[in-house]
């Protein structure tokens, strides 16, 4: 099950690895190894949300998702969408931005280096939005109880996550937008370029998820529609085109999860340039971690069930969180990848491992529910 599953997974993995020991040695290794857990851990919580709703769609649309839907988010969003990023940054066309990243690395880190500013103030802020409205929603599970219950109540107030995220660029624009080191000569300051990028990647994340919610509103009329017609036929015994609703239905779902996708692809992509600017190494690292982001969906389905580890979701954000941050010191300061590759997968560990220490927790409590119950039943109590 496992191996039919993953296997093509597998494959990938051992194919990008090695092409990334070729292309960059050990160090390129290790950077796409870091990326692709990156991508998959980022994109859990997607995988989980997909096999939700994919489960209800027929075995067409299912096919559908599963193969023009592979298409579009591994070669389309994790492929293409970080050259598309260097090419309007660095103000080339994609296929010199993918003819200098091959064939002139220097003069491609230096265009990269000097768009760099407005690529980290754009992710920045796409990605501290996700962070935010996370940490401001209240949930029923709570990872870090002691922090998540107060910012819960603060997250009542209107349009708190987007004054926070304002505040934030405005401080950064002001504080690291101003470079001292010389360029052709003359002083760089990229206080309007930092704040530009960042309004933007904001109004981004703000237009993705009006799609999102335009889109599961959609889904849920046709659902209520298609349950009030099979309730109609019931009562009436008359024949309602069922068929038809459910085809419309499972439409916006296919829509619905490509948005998803989209979003999700945008912060995994995001992220990654926080630990690299080498669009080769990215787009093999963002390119595996999406095959097990699918693969994980398609377990999700055929298993019936979802995942137990429910902490990983909340070290996954956290993670996103810690992300925004280093790409808003970036535009000042570079910090190693090595240190933010790491910062995201010890995250993402400690979540996983809080979520197994949950799941033992529970069966002991159950387990001793269970043998108080049995003992309590020959007494007749």
């Amino acid at each position: 099950m496992v191996l039919k599953t993953f296997g093509w997974s597998f494959a990938v993995t051992a194919l990008g690895l090695v092409a990334a020991v070729f292309y960059g040695g050990w160090a390129a290794f290790g950077i796409v190894a870091i990326l692709s857990i990156l991508e998959i851990s980022v994109s859990f919580d997607n995988a989980v949300v997909n096999a939700g709703i994919l489960k209800k769609m027929s075995a067409f649309w299912q096919k559908i998702f599963l193969t023009i839907g592979v298409l579009i988010a591994v070669f389309g969003m994790r492929l293409v969408f970080p050259v598309v990023i260097v090419a309007i940054s660095a103000k080339v066309g994609p296929i010199e931005a993918v003819d200098l990243a091959v064939n002139d690395a220097e003069r491609y880190e230096q265009l990269v280096t000097d768009a760099h500013p407005s690529i980290a103030a754009f992710g920045g802020m796409f990605l501290l939005m996700i962070f935010l409205d996370f940490i401001f929603e209240d949930r029923d599970i709570k990872w870090l109880g002691w922090l998540e219950r107060p910012l819960a109540k603060l997250g009542k107030i209107d349009m708190l996550s987007v004054c926070i995220a304002l505040i934030v660029l405005a401080v950064s624009a002001m504080t690291f937008a101003t470079q001292a080191h010389q360029h052709g000569g003359a002083h760089v300051d990229k206080t309007a370029t930092v704040l530009l990028s960042g309004v933007f990647g904001l109004i981004t994340y703000l237009v993705v998820g009006g799609l999102s919610g335009y889109f599961e509103n959609k889904l849920e009329e046709e659902e209520e529609r298609e349950h009030e017609a099979e309730e109609e036929a019931k009562r009436t015994g008359k024949n309602v085109p069922v068929v038809v609703m459910a085809g419309k239905a499972a439409f916006f779902m296919f829509l619905y999860l490509e948005v998803l996708d989209a979003s999700f692809s945008f912060d995994g992509v995001i992220a990654a340039f926080a630990i690299t600017n080498d669009i080769v190494l990215m787009s093999l690292g963002l390119g595996i971690g999406a095959m097990y982001v699918r693969s994980l969906t398609v377990y999700l389905v055929r298993q019936g069930t979802l995942d137990d580890y429910v902490y990983l979701e909340h070290g996954a954000h956290y993670a996103i969180g810690a992300l925004a941050v280093i790409l808003m010191i970036s535009i000042r300061y570079q910090i190693p990848e090595v240190v933010t590759g790491l910062i995201g997968v010890i995250l993402i560990a400690w979540s996983f491992w809080s979520s197994v220490r949950r799941n033992r927790r529970l069966a002991a409590e159950d387990g001793g529910r269970t043998a108080e119950e049995k003992a309590e039943v020959p007494s007749g109590v």
